[in-house]
């Protein structure tokens, strides 16, 4: 397949051979998921959005070792959270029954559990030692400076967007290439300004106006399971395809046996959006803290990533005893479509459905 995409810029900048990039999937995405991915001529992804920097250079190290290939580094580019301790006093009163219901207790207070990208200068300082391919930003963007020294570093850089202003910001920002994030994504919504309205654009409204107003290469991410949805995001002008959801099931994940069963089960026919787990709006299936979210009674959210602190906190109690629908099931709208095959494997059906997909279309092009 290699020969039939080589003349995709993009492919050649990031250095990789085939239309495939790993979505990062913070806190599920693994060294071995990543390498695994890399080494099938595809791009995989680490998130460390949720770590700190030391965390990250282990995770970017433990990748090396297992792959020589391009592999991305993801980081949450989000407002640094404001604290409100009335509103997160209200939300753990709200949540308390339901910790009592585990044997557990709230906390006493929620703290931001992790720094945003663009005011951790250790992190900064670990990608500039140890220069990974490629490093992309959700949620926004750093400074122009930050950019300009991994840029600097010899960094290809990667920027997700949800509509045109935003994607305009990216063009501007001298990134290499912006990441198409169609509503239908699982995991979190990559908006910059949580306040503004959000359009909802779905994956292939966006690529296809990504392709025809921004002038970078597009990467389509959104709903995308299989070789035909790759197949119609390059139709639409992107370069390759980004896939979450599709990888979760792969045994490299980190993901427990509860998140597991719901992405192979029915829960994965049933999808949210929700800001009740984390504070920011994001694709869920449909569980015990989603129905939560969606209560009459429910009060002002903290900010995020201090509301994730109850989230993951109200978790760990419910899976304590047996209980995993509190958990951060992120899954896109087709999650459905997920097979559990190792990640090399998946790469692999993946491909042969791609060419299939365009081999039908080629009596209509003939």
């Amino acid at each position: 397949m290699s020969n039939r995409f080589e003349d995709k810029p993009l492919l050649k900048l990031l250095g990789i051979s085939k239309p495939i990039i790993q979505a990062p999937m913070a806190g599920t995405s693994t060294p071995a998921l990543a390498a695994a991915v890399s080494n099938t001529g595809g791009l995989g992804s680490l998130g460390v959005g949720a770590m700190n920097a030391e965390a990250a250079r282990k995770a970017i190290r433990d990748t090396r070792a297992l792959t020589n290939a391009p592999f991305n580094i993801n980081v949450f580019c989000h407002e640094p959270a404001t604290a409100n301790a009335k509103v997160e006093r209200e939300w753990l009163n709200w949540l308390a029954p339901h910790f009592e219901k585990y044997g557990a207790s709230a906390p006493e207070k929620l703290s931001e559990i992790y720094t945003s990208f663009v005011e951790d200068q250790a992190m900064l300082d670990v990608f500039l030692a140890e220069k990974p391919a490629v490093v992309s930003f959700h949620f926004g963007l750093p400074s122009k400076e930050i950019i300009k020294a991994l840029k600097d570093a010899g960094i290809r850089l990667l920027a997700s967007a949800t509509n045109l202003d935003e994607a305009a910001a990216v063009a501007d920002a001298d990134v290499d290439a912006i990441v198409a994030q169609g509503v239908e994504a699982g995991g979190h919504r990559g908006v910059f300004d949580t306040q503004a309205f959000d359009e909802g654009l779905g994956t292939f409204a966006l690529t296809r106006l990504f392709v025809q107003k921004i002038d970078l290469p597009v990467i389509a991410a959104g709903g995308i399971m299989d070789g035909a949805g790759i197949a119609a995001a390059l139709a639409l002008g992107a370069q390759a395809a980004q896939l979450g959801t599709a990888f979760v099931p792969c045994p490299e994940t980190s993901i427990d046996e509860g998140y597991r069963r719901a992405i192979l089960g029915d829960p994965a026919y049933h999808t949210v959006l929700t800001s009740a787990i984390s504070g920011r709006l994001a694709r869920s299936m449909v569980n015990r803290f989603t129905q939560l979210g969606r209560s009459a009674d429910r009060p002002e959210t903290p900010s995020y990533p201090i509301t994730y602190d109850a989230g993951k906190a109200l978790h760990a109690a419910a899976k304590a005893k047996g209980e995993f629908g509190y958990g951060a099931q992120w899954g896109g709208q087709a999650a459905a479509l997920a097979r559990s095959l190792p990640a090399a494997e998946l790469v692999a059906q993946l491909e042969t459905e791609l060419v299939e997909a365009i081999r039908r279309l080629q009596p209509f092009t003939s």
